[in-house]
């Protein structure tokens, strides 16, 4: 993936999650917590979350690797405080950048990027002080927003989009750099990374149905982007990419768009770890 190329929509998703982050920053900020660092900054929505749930004296600093996001963030929120680093180094120079031990360190579907996940967590833990935690929003349970059969295709096209995906991930994990397994699940990460404590919350995403018109666009907005990601790396059978085509073409009689049996459903969860 160019990392580059996903500025406009990583910006996108940070005004569309701008309610979830908000509330999960809400939940995990302590009273008297000073520094609450979000790796992985993207569009920079949880770095924002977290500056508002902090206390007023308290500093929210957004990280990433990649320079054209990081710059894209520091225009969407000039008031706050950024910072350059990669989750496959030790994140030395960014703990002597931050200059003091963070009280929360966020990552959210950044650590997978990392060929050495568990080292990723490691040096992630590092950054914390004393009582410090490490959130990971990492698995859960994926989207469905279609019915099996939509009467293009064969039934169960949003099922084989999902396993798609799933080799797509598989394939770029083993192709980064210096790529390891990790035969074991993210509480069990953070624990081998010394945390003490660990737990997990997901949030169940549910819209009331019928899907506003708004909600419906995301939802499609949603589906293609995830198609034409897929598509160059051949992973999508050809009879379901015609039906995707058609399913996604507003001109088509097939669209999407004309339905009104869309729905929306998810889990996303959260991983979080203490230092002793």
């Amino acid at each position: 993936m160019v990392w580059s190329e996903q500025t406009a929509h990583l910006g996108r998703l940070a005004g569309e999650e701008s309610g979830w982050y908000a509330a999960t920053a809400a939940a995990l900020v302590r009273p008297g917590d000073r520094l609450a660092v979000d790796v992985g900054c993207g569009g920079a929505g949880m770095t924002r979350a977290l500056a508002t749930a902090l206390d007023p004296e308290g500093r929210a600093v957004g990280v990433d690797g990649e320079p054209a996001i990081l710059a894209a963030a520091k225009e969407r929120a000039p008031h706050l405080e950024f910072l350059a680093a990669d989750l496959d180094g030790d994140l030395s120079d960014l703990r002597a950048a931050l200059g003091e031990p963070a009280d929360l360190v966020w990552a959210s579907a950044s650590v997978h990027h990392a060929g050495d996940q568990q080292a990723a967590v490691d040096a992630l833990a590092s950054l914390l002080g004393a009582g410090g935690r490490l959130a990971l929003a990492e698995g859960g349970l994926p989207a469905r927003h279609l019915p099996w059969d939509l009467g293009v295709g064969e039934p169960g096209l949003e099922v084989r989009l999902d396993a798609a995906q799933d080799r797509w991930f598989a394939s770029m994990r083993a192709g980064l750099p210096g790529s390891v397994r990790m035969p074991y699940g993210w509480s069990e990460c953070l624990r081998r990374a010394g945390l003490t404590g660990v737990k997990a919350r997901t949030t169940l995403f549910e819209r009331e149905l019928p899907l506003t018109d708004a909600e419906v666009n995301r939802v499609l907005d949603k589906l293609a982007h995830r198609v034409d990601h897929l598509r160059p790396a051949g992973l999508l059978d050809p009879a379901d990419l015609d039906a995707w085509d058609q399913l996604l073409d507003s001109a088509a009689t097939a669209w999407l768009g004309l339905r009104d049996d869309l729905y929306w459903l998810e889990a996303r969860t959260i991983h979080i770890g203490q230092t002793p």
